[in-house]
């Protein structure tokens, strides 16, 4: 083995792995990346519906799941959004901001894919696709990473595999998880997060899907588990929309576990009760000839109004003046306490990250495992997942550019 040369090996050419890799071989390290799909950065050329939110400028540690918060300032301190920011840029990729959330300029995910697979191309790094890791293990001379390609002797090496989360076509299996607990690391319960959900068969959900304004609370009996507020999906089978999926670390768990989780939607959050209730007194005062339909269509989305009325067995047909006014009050008060029983979440392969995963505890702050500071592990592999807005993938970056400068050094 050359000693005059260092010898790193990167496993995954996603998000992470790219980064790790660019980091170790502009270091003039000999970088070698192993990459089991036939083209790199599959999933981050998906992100952000295609554009690819890089980063936030409101980095907050309180952003992410509550194991990774106590890390999360050291190394946002490290490299936090200014770094990554710069970084693209020193890639050639130009950046601009949208109330604070950091997109390419180009609009396109593929431009940051790219720039970072040009960059390792000429830098001279050597990538290798097609080939799946296989085993990890210490010999006399350093370390020899197992793949089914064949074997390849090294210094080092950056575990940047992924997560169980993504479409069947990013290959996204999770198979670092074995890997690394085969080399000790301990595995905390993955779960999908960023996720919808499916309803209950017996709750009616509209006939066409729905996007509107609502303030969304999720319960496991009387305890509140997570609270959002944006715009909602609900749909003929399920809930999504941003405020389900940034809630949705909170409650997979429960859900996974079959346990009685609902979501009680609100779908006037801007309205106190004070207000609301004045709203109600002036619906009311209109007692006249025309239908519950023709009288709840005014007071939101006709589908709505169609789920409601069905959910409370009304004829869509009948005269309100033929309704009590106690009964017209309960429809009104219903666009407040929508409920939707959660029956699954839609998978790992509908979902943005998997919450769980390798221990921090088994993670150095420079991302080497405790036990043998010349393995390395980044990204999705580990136990750290934040909402929606840049900050997943504002890890992935910052945890790659991180272990490869560290294992370069």
């Amino acid at each position: 083995m050359s000693l005059s040369k260092k010898k790193i090996i990167v496993v995954g050419g996603g998000a992470s792995g790219l980064c790790a890799a660019v980091c170790a071989a502009r270091n003039g390290c000999e970088v070698t990346l192993i990459e089991k799909n036939s083209v790199l950065g599959k999933k981050l050329s998906m992100t952000g519906n295609g554009r690819c939110n890089l980063t936030n400028l409101e980095m907050n540690c309180d952003c992410y799941n509550p194991a990774a918060r106590g890390r999360m300032e050291s190394w946002l301190s490290k490299f936090g959004s200014k770094e990554t920011i710069d970084f693209f840029r020193s890639l050639g990729v130009v950046t601009m901001s949208e109330d604070g959330y950091i997109y390419p300029i180009s609009g396109q995910a593929t431009t940051v894919v790219s720039a970072l697979e040009n960059e390792l191309n000429r830098l001279g790094a050597e990538i290798v696709f097609g080939s799946q890791l296989k085993k990890i293990e210490r010999t006399g001379e350093g370390l020899l990473v197992t793949t089914s390609a064949g074997s390849y002797a090294c210094d080092k090496v950056i575990i940047a595999t992924g997560s169980l989360s993504g479409a069947k076509t990013t290959m996204s299996t999770g198979d670092g998880y074995y890997i690394c607990n085969k080399l000790g690391m301990n595995i905390k319960d993955t779960y999908p997060a960023l996720v919808g959900f499916k309803a209950i068969s017996e709750d009616i959900m509209p006939e066409a899907g729905v996007r509107c304004k609502a303030r969304i609370s999720f319960y496991l009996g009387e305890e509140l588990l997570a609270r959002e507020e944006g715009e909602v999906q609900l749909l003929n089978d399920g809930i999504s929309g941003i405020p389900v999926m940034q809630a949705s670390r909170a409650i997979s768990k429960f859900v996974s576990e079959k346990k009685p989780v609902y979501a009680l939607i609100d779908l006037f959050p801007d309205y106190s009760e004070e207000s609301f209730e004045e709203l109600v007194e002036e619906m009311l005062r209109l007692n006249d000839k025309r239908t519950i339909s023709e009288f709840l269509y005014g007071f939101g989305n006709s589908n709505i109004a169609d789920m409601i009325l069905k959910r409370m067995k009304f004829s869509p047909s009948m005269k309100i003046s033929n309704i009590s006014e106690s009964m017209r009050r309960n429809i009104l008060e219903g666009y407040r306490k929508i409920k939707v029983n959660i029956a699954e979440s839609n998978g790992y392969q509908q979902s943005q990250v998997t919450t769980g995963g390798i221990s921090l505890g088994d993670i150095k702050d420079d991302f080497s495992f405790t036990k043998d500071e010349d393995i390395y592990v980044v990204g999705e592999l580990l136990d750290v997942d934040g909402r929606c807005g840049g900050y997943n993938l504002q890890f992935a970056f910052m945890s790659g550019c991180i272990a490869g400068n560290s294992a370069s050094a």
